[in-house]
């Protein structure tokens, strides 16, 4: 099995502003956002993690740099475009409550999988979807087995990597809540993913630590434990 923490990052002042953001660069976390760091840090620092793998932009950047110095620091550190905000093209740099006027805002929220975003660097949010979900699939495979990571992204996209964790169609993504510096937990298995938090402010993370069973010792059939099997009437966790 593999542990998957999915962490947003800070608030920014084009969150707190109502902006899409994108892939502008220097938005940066605002005062709020540097304190969610903080604490999101301080959360995951009862974890050993394998390795922390982030955005390029800078908002996720800082959240990553507030993550790993509660860490080791021997801790593997990554960047992966394929983890980055999704292309919003000509919508980038605009008011939410300008764009809720256009057309394509009703495609994106009942049926995002066919949204896709005017302008040269417009993206599909399919394509976004297929992108970031690929990367988890590389990590999960390169970092092996028993490894626990986190990746710093963005609402949409962690909203993408959990609803194909859930085996959800991309048009129901919109269900799925990723609030600033929240954390989502994936453990996948041989046979499935289990999700195992969305959107935590505020849970003790100790649980998530994957346990190596000693050698010779019978396993326990158990979904919380990295088993591929799910326990029928949900077991004692």
């Amino acid at each position: 099995m593999t542990t998957l923490i999915l962490v947003r990052h800070g608030r920014t002042q084009a969150n707190a502003d109502g902006v899409l953001a994108g892939w502008t660069p220097g938005v940066f976390l605002d005062e709020l956002g540097q304190e969610q760091v903080l604490s999101v840090g301080e959360r995951l620092s009862v974890l050993t993690l394998t390795a922390v793998v982030a955005s390029p932009l800078d908002r996720t950047q800082q959240t990553a740099d507030a993550i790993c110095a509660r860490q080791p620091a021997n801790v593997a550190r990554h960047t992966d475009d394929r983890v980055g905000e999704c292309r919003y093209g000509d919508w980038t740099g605009q008011k939410i409550g300008v764009l809720a006027k256009e057309p394509m805002w009703q495609v994106v929220q009942a049926h995002p999988s066919a949204a896709v975003f005017p302008g040269a660097a417009g993206e599909s949010m399919a394509s976004m979807q297929h992108r970031a979900v690929g990367a988890i699939r590389d990590w999960n495979t390169e970092l092996g087995e028993n490894a626990i990571y986190a990746v710093v992204s963005h609402g949409d996209v962690i909203k993408a990597i959990l609803a194909d964790a859930l085996g959800m169609h991309l048009d129901q993504f919109q269900r799925i809540q990723v609030d600033p510096c929240s954390i989502s937990a994936i453990r996948y298995t041989t046979t499935r993913p289990f999700v195992i938090r969305m959107n935590d402010s505020g849970g003790d993370l100790t649980g998530l630590q994957p346990k190596v069973e000693k050698p010779g010792k019978k396993k326990r059939v158990s979904a919380r434990r990295g088993s591929s099997d799910a326990v029928i009437g949900g077991g004692a966790g």
